[in-house]
């Protein structure tokens, strides 16, 4: 047998798509694939695109296109293949494969085929796969984070999203199999693990039949790995066990994501949101109350179809009124193949533009006000990259994710993938600037150390 392909994998979309990029990488090079970060040099490219909302799709097709244009073989994965299977096989003639969301672990198979001239399709219509702690993993992200996928797919039917027709219903992975995957990931020198599913306060609904969060957070606060942030919480999830389980263990961040998407009762009912409304300020003090540092972030739609000026008013309230830490707001977009897109009535884009400009200018003050609030703190912070022009540091502290959040630049020596105490100095909207702190900083905070 000659030498075989070099593969580039092109990546777009969520952390959860980027799991699976790392699981097709991690079986190539198992393989004996050589695999590029550069696509000039490598004879196959895999996309593993993103469809979930209309400019996704477009950055996905680009990407696709100049590929093509430049003579690849290529592979294409993720969301957008499992969605637009035959029309991508026919728009895009130099896919040699297509790979449904469901099939990635295939991938090695795949690439045997298409080299001995098949043009494959492997496409699971019901996604039923979910990766666990034995196959083989090629991480991406910056040495200190590794995010590690608790369960795939969702049982819920949103009217916006195509999600769980692209990626099958919720399947868990046990207990067990994440723990010894987190153990493994600390062994190798990781400081912060991101849980991340579609619904992760479902986790372990469809196994055991009942949800085992607070048991899967109390299970990982055995492991000796300093932070493990959680992503997607779902309010009425948050019950008092969960909530406890997160004040109880001291190495899982109190950082709440809260995909909330709106405030007023009509809207999400009409999103078919699986609580029916009960987005109210109920639910956001007890959690406020129960972990009185708890970092809160949530994510919104402005211009679902029917949302009136009046409901609109209401969410823009309920945000400046609950001051979450972090918002993130996005203008709604119709997915075909999904209930909202024939929804009569729809809100002109400018409109939807002006509610999320709105929005996003309400929150500005209460994130500053929020970030300045740290400023002569010492916090903890975890070094991500270097400028090498500089010499400055670029990290985060437990208030912020990546991707999504601010980030923490900071003077000072620290070796890159490792947390230390930062004192920080400004702040603006997004971002905190600080030094790597002294032993004076610290005693700045705490006099009565001094006095001993």
């Amino acid at each position: 047998m000659g030498n075989k392909p070099t593969i580039a994998v092109s990546h777009l979309g969520c952390e959860k798509n980027r799991i699976d990029t790392e699981h097709m990488l991690g079986l190539l090079v198992q393989a004996g694939y050589q695999v590029d970060t550069d696509e000039a040099l490598a004879d196959y490219a895999i996309v593993n695109t993103c469809s979930f909302i209309q400019a996704a799709r477009e950055e996905s097709v680009r990407t696709l296109v100049e590929l093509a244009e430049s003579g690849k073989k290529i592979v294409i994965t993720g969301c957008m293949a499992q969605h637009f299977q035959d029309q991508l096989l026919d728009e895009i003639p130099e896919a040699v494969a297509l790979i449904g969301t469901g099939d990635y672990h295939k991938i090695v198979d795949v690439i045997e085929r298409a080299e001995a001239g098949e043009r494959v399709k492997e496409v699971s219509q019901e996604p039923t796969y979910i990766a666990d702690e034995l196959v083989p993993r090629y991480r991406t992200t910056t040495e200190g984070v590794a995010y590690v996928r608790v369960a795939e797919g969702c049982d819920y039917r949103c009217a916006f999203c195509i999600i769980p027709h692209l990626r099958g219903n919720q399947r868990s992975r046990s207990i067990e199999s994440i723990v010894t995957e987190v153990t493994n990931l600390a062994a190798e020198g990781v400081q912060e693990i991101i849980l991340i599913s579609q619904i992760t306060t479902n986790y372990g609904l469809d196994l055991y039949g009942e949800v085992k969060l607070a048991e899967l957070i109390r299970a990982l606060g055995e492991v000796d790995v300093p932070w493990i942030r959680m992503h997607y919480a779902y309010p009425t999830g948050l019950t008092l066990k969960v909530i406890d389980a997160i004040r109880d263990t001291p190495n899982v961040i109190p950082y709440l994501d809260l995909p909330l998407q709106h405030s007023h009762p009509e809207v999400l009912r009409a999103m078919n949101r699986p609580w029916q409304g009960r987005v109210n300020d109920g639910i956001i003090e007890r959690i406020k109350e129960a972990i009185p540092n708890a970092v809160l972030r949530t994510t919104l739609i402005v211009g679902f179809p029917g949302e009136t000026e009046e409901q609109f008013q209401h969410l823009l309230d309920f945000i400046k009124r609950h001051e979450f830490d972090h918002v993130g707001v996005f203008t709604f977009s119709a997915e075909e193949g999904t209930p909202a897109y024939d929804l009569p009535n729809p809100v002109d884009q400018e409109i939807m533009d002006v509610r999320r400009d709105a929005i996003m200018a309400a929150q500005q003050p209460i994130s500053l006000k929020l970030n300045r609030a740290q400023i002569g703190q010492v916090v903890d912070v975890l070094i991500e990259q270097e400028n090498p022009e500089t010499g400055e540091l670029v990290g985060r502290s437990k208030r912020f994710a990546p991707d999504v959040d601010g980030l923490v630049y900071i003077r000072g020596e620290a070796a890159l993938g490792t947390i230390v105490p930062v004192a920080i100095d400004d702040a603006d909207v997004y971002d905190l600037y600080g030094h790597v702190a002294t032993a004076a900083d610290v005693m700045k905070l705490s006099p009565a150390l001094v006095a001993r």
